[in-house]
């Protein structure tokens, strides 16, 4: 069913809203948070044992299922913060880290965007 040109129009328009503020959404700075790659893998790991846990007290019956799989449930919820907490990053030893301005590196678009001109420069 296509669109109607007045939702034609809306998408258009919020389409190039999200493309104005997309920018702002991933050059935001981070501050001195950062997600660990440890608990990630920590947090994954949890979930994953919170399901197999809430799965088993599905099969179990009565009271103990239930409890089973409240605990279980707790897990995920657990390994989901776990996994998407930020932690603090530590600076180095001499407590010079955060002195330093490094230029940002260049978004993902503008790599691509480069290796594409790269490209067609070489034929």
């Amino acid at each position: 069913m296509p669109l109607s040109e007045q939702e034609q129009r809306l998408l258009d328009e919020m389409e190039r809203h999200l493309m104005q503020n997309d920018a702002d959404v991933v050059s935001a700075h981070a501050g001195d948070r950062a997600l660990s790659y440890r608990n990630l893998i920590y947090g994954a790991v949890l979930l994953l044992a919170g399901v197999g846990g809430l799965i088993v007290g599905v099969v179990v019956a009565g009271a103990g299922g239930i409890v089973i799989g409240v605990v279980a449930f707790a897990a995920m919820l657990g390994g989901l913060m776990l996994a998407f907490t930020p932690v603090r990053r530590t600076g180095g030893g001499d407590g010079t880290a955060g002195t330093k301005t490094k230029e940002p590196s260049p978004s993902f678009m503008d790599r691509m965007n480069d290796r594409w001109d790269r490209r067609h420069e070489e034929r």
